[in-house]
């Protein structure tokens, strides 16, 4: 079946912007985090009770705030410039940290980490390690999403023939050999399996793992198997969690684990991908969304994210005003606060000062923007 994309056009309102990818935050008997000292980053951990993110050593709790940082103006990905331009990747860090974020989220492609299906790419797990080394040192936690297929001039052949099975154990292979190399490290602050997983009613051998036509040279969705079989969705989705959940576990018993959902329709809010949130705990330490509310439509929004808040921390792991106004933004924000104990926005590593500089109306809009953002960020991170 040829999977319809909710909130159609969520990438496309300006141009410019192509994007890759319970409860009211009481404390109780959490303190609010302070901002992380350089030197001493502290692991983040899920609560005892299972409700909160909190530091590890001082039980303060921690609210992500932050941006995703998944490619730059051009469209070029982290990964096709971190080996050259080292010293923008740093400068972008910098800038980000000023911003006022403490999450910055990556995004790593599956054909740039692995040669084969058990043979890793180490040169660009070094790159990896450096760039953990600067989030330690930025003071900075990393989201660190895998298994990316953005761009399908980067899918290996070899990749794309897998059967499910082996497709499952290469990307079991992908997350152990992350974890191995940088789970070690307290600025990483969790694995996302894959961004915007989705799993087809029936056959979908036709039209192969990625999901619709590509937006900006993208491919942001991609199926987790290609035939349902007898099974039902939902029981395809939990398999695939558990499998990579274990393998995770394996080599890192500490790094929290989530994934990236799309978050569907009103009336299929938590089951239009074939993830079901509630079936995927305990393997999940906390839920991501990623929601763009729409003009004249936050109260939809809200009804939409009140769906995903099953018993942990929901995080909506993408946002940003593409389909609204920032007063309407604002007013979903605020809203949020009732399920959400986290937000993550954009930055595609162009500065205020320079967005200003260049004197468009497009750039103007994003320099507004990232002034809100930074605004915004005291009060929902020390709630």
């Amino acid at each position: 079946m040829k999977l319809r994309m909710p909130l159609k056009n969520r990438y496309c309102q300006w141009g410019f912007f192509v994007l890759v990818c319970g409860g009211v935050l009481v404390p109780g008997n959490f303190t609010p985090a302070e901002e992380p000292d350089v030197q001493s980053l502290e692991r983040v951990k899920l609560s005892a009770d299972g409700q909160h993110l909190v530091l590890a050593r001082s039980a303060s709790l921690f609210v992500p705030w932050g941006f995703n940082y998944d490619h730059d103006s051009k469209g070029l990905l982290l990964e096709d410039y971190w080996d050259k331009e080292w010293g923008r990747v740093v400068g972008d860090f910098q800038e980000m940290k000023a911003l006022g974020a403490n999450v910055v989220r990556i995004h790593l492609q599956v054909g740039k980490f692995l040669i084969s299906p058990s043979k890793a790419n180490e040169a660009n797990l070094k790159k990896l390690e450096d760039l953990v080394k600067l989030a330690e040192e930025t003071g900075l936690y990393l989201d660190i999403t895998g298994l990316g297929c953005y761009h399908k001039q980067d899918v290996p052949e070899w990749y794309d023939s897998l059967e499910e099975s082996e497709r499952w154990n290469a990307q079991a292979f992908f997350w152990q050999t992350i974890a191995r190399r940088v789970g070690h490290s307290p600025a990483v602050f969790c694995y996302d399996l894959m961004n915007e997983p989705v799993v087809p009613v029936g056959s979908a051998q036709e039209q192969g793992w990625l999901v619709g036509e590509p937006l900006g040279g993208k491919y942001f969705v991609q199926r987790i198997t290609l035939e349902q079989k007898e099974r039902s969705r939902a029981e395809i989705a939990a398999a695939w969690v558990k499998h990579l959940h274990s393998a995770i576990r394996e080599v890192d018993k500490e790094t929290l684990i989530t994934v990236g959902l799309l978050p569907g329709t009103p009336d299929r809010a938590d089951t239009w991908s074939g993830f079901r949130p509630k079936d995927l705990i305990p393997m999940l330490d906390f839920i991501c969304v990623h929601l763009y509310p729409e003009a004249k439509k936050v109260d939809e929004a809200i009804q939409i994210l009140s769906h995903f808040a099953v018993g942990r921390p929901v995080v909506i792991e993408e946002t940003f005003p593409l389909h609204c106004g920032t007063e309407e933004f604002q007013k979903f924000l605020e809203g949020s606060r009732k399920f959400a104990q986290g937000w993550i926005s954009f930055y595609w590593g162009t500065p205020i000062p320079e967005l200003r500089r260049i004197n468009d109306l497009q750039s103007a809009i994003l320099a507004g923007y990232l002034e809100l953002w930074s605004k915004l960020g005291p009060s929902y991170r020390r709630p």
